[in-house]
C-alpha cells in the first residue's frame, strides 16, 4: 500500500510540475472560430481580388491595385483581431472554469516564443508588400505562424506543435504554387485551424 501511495504521490508531482510548465487553458473552441474567422475572409479577399475592376492578370501574374491592397490588409487586420479578441475570451472562461490562473509564467513564456517568429515575420511581410512584392506575403505568413506555433508548443498542448507543422507545410507548397496563395491561406488558418481545435477541444475540453 506504501508503494501505492508513494508512486501516486509521484504522479501527482509530475502532474502539477506539467500544469505549471504549460499553458493548459488555450481553448480548442478558439481554434475553431479563428479558422471560420478566416475562411470568411477568404472569401472576402477573393472577391476583392478577382472581382475588383481594377484586377488585372490571371492567377500567376496578378497585378492587384493599391486600393485592392489597403482592402487586403483591413480584411487580415480584422481577422487576427477578431481570432485573438476570440482566443482571449475563450481562454480566460475556461482559466475561471478550472480555478486556474490566465497569466501565469506558462503563458508568459507562451507569450513571448510565439511572438519573436510573428513580429519578425510581420515586419518582413510589410518590407515586401512595400516593395509591390505581393506574391510571397501567404506564403510567409504561413511559415511564420507555422514557425511561431513550432517555437510555442512546449509551452501548451501538444497539437499546437502539429498545427504548426502543418502550417510550415502548407507555407512551402504555397512558395510552389505563388498562383494559388489565397487557396494555401484558406486552407491553412481556415480548415487546419477548424481541424485542429475541433482535436483540442475533444480530446481536453469536452467531458
Amino acid at each position: 500500500m506504501e508503494t501505492k501511495d508513494y508512486l501516486k504521490d509521484i504522479q501527482d508531482i509530475k502532474e502539477m510540475m506539467s500544469k505549471s510548465s504549460q499553458f493548459i487553458s488555450l481553448s480548442g473552441l478558439s481554434g475553431i472560430l479563428a479558422g471560420v474567422y478566416a475562411l470568411v475572409g477568404a472569401w472576402i479577399a477573393y472577391k476583392t481580388i478577382y472581382f475588383d475592376t481594377s484586377t488585372m492578370g490571371n492567377y500567376k501574374h496578378l497585378v492587384i491595385s493599391q486600393e485592392a491592397v489597403y482592402k487586403l490588409l483591413v480584411i487580415a487586420a480584422m481577422v487576427v483581431i477578431l481570432s485573438l479578441a476570440t482566443g482571449l475570451f475563450l481562454s480566460i472562461r475556461k482559466a475561471k472554469k478550472n480555478n486556474e490562473t490566465v497569466w501565469n509564467s506558462a503563458a508568459k513564456r507562451l507569450f513571448i516564443n510565439f511572438m519573436i517568429p510573428m513580429v519578425t515575420g510581420g515586419f518582413f511581410i510589410l518590407f515586401l508588400i512595400e516593395k509591390e512584392m505581393l506574391g510571397l506575403v501567404a506564403p510567409l505568413t504561413l511559415l511564420f505562424y507555422g514557425l511561431a506555433c513550432v517555437n510555442a508548443s512546449k509551452y501548451t498542448l501538444g497539437s499546437v506543435r502539429y498545427l504548426g507543422i502543418t502550417m510550415i507545410v502548407l507555407g512551402l507548397l504555397s512558395t510552389w504554387f505563388l498562383g494559388y496563395g489565397l487557396l494555401f491561406w484558406a486552407i491553412g488558418f481556415g480548415f487546419c485551424h477548424i481541424l485542429y481545435g475541433s482535436v483540442m477541444y475533444f480530446k481536453y475540453e469536452r467531458k
